[in-house]
Formats: structure tokens, sequence, C-alpha cells
């Protein structure tokens, strides 16, 4: 996952910056940085937790220069520790570099083994390193030289945001998997995971960099390279189905009008009847919203979130059954009390949870639960960034769908077909990465397997 902004150009850039991250939180929840440059320095600031706790006036203020590059880190790669915090800072023959990175490489272990062999020392366990050792180490002499030697060896996912003492630049992995776009902001120019960032500080959209593309952005203006051979593109869907922000632009289509699509179609692919629909929230609420038009049924709030809850909390002992579903969604009884629900989610992974939440609220009074989810069965894991388990974890990997059902303890359980996923992104559905739900990896992982 992971959400990276950069700006080149504003006196104020490291305050947008941190304002850009403020809207990404959700792309990473760990921790969070910001790296700066005057033209002469890079200055830095990483810090474990939420980027509202991270950054303060003061700090802001010594984070100096009119060009600047952010993160928010959510651990695939490498463990959740402050070595692993990014952007990373760099000093070698030619300067300072720092590098943020969003994605995942199915390589970074042969890589580092084999970098450690030649001299290389480390400071983190992230594969993000590995991208700055290979270009610090490249014998090119130009530094988008050096950064595409040093891509053309690695495998695997990565948008990523390269900044030195002069210029900024953004990259897309050939294959296009994680998004990125850039904007502009008066004379300055912007670049974020996503387009919410560029809302936040009425950052005017330009465009998606295209898969394999290089933006280079300097005292010159604005230069973009293709340096890369030409694959075909394997975005990530589960961007769609559950990373992105629901306002936000991505590959081609606002994230919202997608999933809301997701729930008709689902609609559409379900013969049961039911009094009402409702999510769980929040992801699922644009599907629900499309199913409910589409049943024709009222769209109600069965489940109430607490936005308040802290990523730890104390659980008193085993006293209260299921409390750590109930501390973050608690079911209004009213809604639910002898009434039979359709009960809409975005996806189903290990399982554990969604059955907590089940047992919830027939505990409430719900005559039948039919539960259904705006995306395919999860049968395999993710090597391209995204946190999924292993198979023996993904409880579709392993089960059939009416075993699952039994295990939730549902009246009904149904997920988007495959077909059904292809036809809310028409048009463009040879464009996406769906090996989570097929195990057709388009880059070869068979290491990782």
């Amino acid at each position: 996952m992971c959400g990276i902004f950069g700006i080149y150009g504003s006196d104020r850039a490291s305050y947008l910056t941190y304002l850009g991250l403020y809207s990404l939180q959700h792309r990473g929840q760990e921790g969070a940085g910001i790296t700066s440059t005057d033209g002469e320095n890079l200055y830095s600031y990483r810090k474990m937790g939420l980027v509202n706790e991270i950054f303060d006036d003061g700090v802001l203020w010594g984070l100096k220069g009119s060009s600047a590059i952010g993160h928010v880190r959510y651990s695939t790669t490498g463990s959740s520790s402050p070595e692993n915090l990014q952007p990373f800072n760099i000093r070698y023959r030619e300067g300072g570099l720092a590098l943020a990175h969003n994605g995942n490489l199915v390589n970074y272990s042969e890589l580092r083994g084999e970098l450690e062999a030649e001299g290389a020392i480390f400071q983190s366990t992230s594969d993000t390193e590995v991208i700055a050792h290979l270009i610090a180490r490249s014998r090119e002499k130009t530094l988008l030289d050096r950064v595409v030697d040093a891509l053309r060896k690695v495998r695997g996912a990565y948008s990523l945001l390269i900044m030195t003492e002069f210029e900024l630049m953004a990259v897309r992995d050939p294959y296009g998997f994680r998004p990125l776009s850039m904007g502009r902001l008066g004379k300055a120019v912007v670049f974020a995971s996503e387009t919410c960032a560029f809302d936040i500080i009425d950052a005017e959209f330009i465009r998606e960099l295209d898969p394999g593309e290089i933006v280079v952005v300097d005292e010159e203006g604005i230069k973009s390279y293709k340096p890369f051979e030409e694959v075909k593109p394997s975005q990530c869907i589960f961007e769609l189905i559950y990373f992105s922000r629901p306002d936000s632009f991505v590959f081609g289509d606002i994230v919202y009008k997608v999933r809301r699509h997701m729930g008709e179609v689902l609609a559409e692919e379900c013969s049961y009847k039911g009094d009402l629909v409702f999510p769980i929230p929040d992801s699922g609420f644009p599907a629900a919203i499309g199913f409910a038009a589409r049943k024709g049924l009222p769209l109600e709030l069965g489940l109430i979130r607490n936005h308040y809850v802290g990523r730890t909390f104390i659980e008193p002992a085993q006293s209260i059954r299921h409390f750590e579903v109930k501390i973050k969604l608690n079911p209004v009884e009213s809604v639910l009390q002898g009434r039979k629900v359709f009960v809409v989610d975005d996806s189903i992974v290990r399982g554990t949870t969604s059955r907590k939440i089940m047992e919830t609220l027939r505990a409430k009074g719900a005559k039948e639960i039919h539960l259904r989810i705006a995306s395919p069965p999860i049968t395999h894991p993710c090597f391209f960034g995204i946190d999924t388990p292993t198979r023996k974890e993904l409880i579709a990997a392993n089960h059939s769908i009416e075993e699952i059902r039994r295990f939730l303890t549902t009246d009904s359980l149904i997920y988007l077909s495959l077909e059904g996923l292809k036809s809310c992104v028409k048009g463009k559905e040879d464009q996406f990465c769906y090996a989570c739900f097929t195990g057709s990896y388009p880059v070869d992982v068979s290491g990782r397997l």
C-alpha cells in the first residue's frame, strides 16, 4: 500500500506535503516522513505514528526549501519499525538523494543478497533501500540513466518519487501496478498516489503517469521519458475495490463510480429477496448504495462505526464477547430486529472478523442475514504491495463458498463474479491485475510462492 506525495517549486513545499500526506493517510498509518531541499541541502523528518501526530509548525519550519517529497507507510516488505520509514535519504558521490516508494519488489531478497556480498551495508529491512543502493552504485553519468539502470534490475511494483537538491523525478513501473498522478499548483508541479491529495491543496489535476513513464522536473521545466520495454499493463484492481479513497481519480476512473457499479452488478447476480441493505462501514458504502438502488430496497445504517478508535486499546479480559469488533462497529438493533438484511462489504480475507460481525448482527435480532461481497473470492496472495496473507490463511483458498457461508453463520453468501468485476471497468478490463482472484501473476513470483 503506502502513499507518496511530492512538490517542486513552492515556498510552502513542506507544509503542502504535510497536507498531501494527511489526505493519503488511509494508505498507511504506521509512520510518515518528509524530506525537503533548498537547493543546497536535504532536510528530513520521519517518525512512527499518524501524520497529524508527527508534524507541527516547528517541525515543518525546519523542513526548508521549495521542493519536498513525503511518504505514509504501510509495511509489506520490512517490519514495522522506525528504520523502515521513508523517504530514504542517502549521500553518495553525486550528492544527496531522497527516495519514496509505493509498491513491492518480488526479487528484493535476491538483490539484497547480491549487494551485501559486494559489501553494501543496509540500515533497514525495506525493499526500497535496495533501489537506493542500485542507484548509488550505477556507473551511468546522469541521474536519469542511473535510475533507469537500477530499475532494470528490479522486478515488481514501484511508484517512486526521487529528489535531489536540483530536481524531482516521478516514476511508475512498466506494469503500472500502483497509481501516480501529476498536477499543478500555480507554477509548482505536484505528484501524488491519489488525486484526493491535490484537492486538499487546490492543485489542478493534469494527468496520470503512464506505466513505464519517468517524469523529471527541474529549473528547465517538465520532461517525460519512457525508457523501459513496453509490457501489458497490470494495474492493481484492488485499488478500485478497496485501497484508494472513493473521491480519487485512479486508473482513468472515479473510484466511487466504479465501486457503486460493482454493487449494481452484484445485485443483478443475486435473486434473493430482503427488507433492506446496509454496508460494513466504511469500505462497503459505495457498493451498498449501488446494490440498494438496483434492488429497489432502502439503504439503512445497520452498523455504526466508531471513528475515534486508536490503533491500540485495552481489552477487558474475555468478559465481553467480540469486544474487538464492538469497539469499532455497533449494530443498530431497531434496524435489524426481525428483518431480512443484505449486508454488503468489499472483500473477505481470513473471515474471522466477518464471522464476529455476523454473529453480533444475529444477536441483535436480524431474522436473516444475506452477505454480499463486491469482489470475487481472494484465493491467492499479492506480492506487489498489498499485505495479504499466505494461501494457508486465505479462507477462500481453502474452502468452498458454502463452507465459508456456514463458517460465517449467514443465511446466504454471494461474491461478485470475476466477469461482473471486469464489466465494471469495461473497455479497460485487460489492463488490470487479477492475480489475487486467479493466481495468474503478471510477473514471475516463483521465488515467493
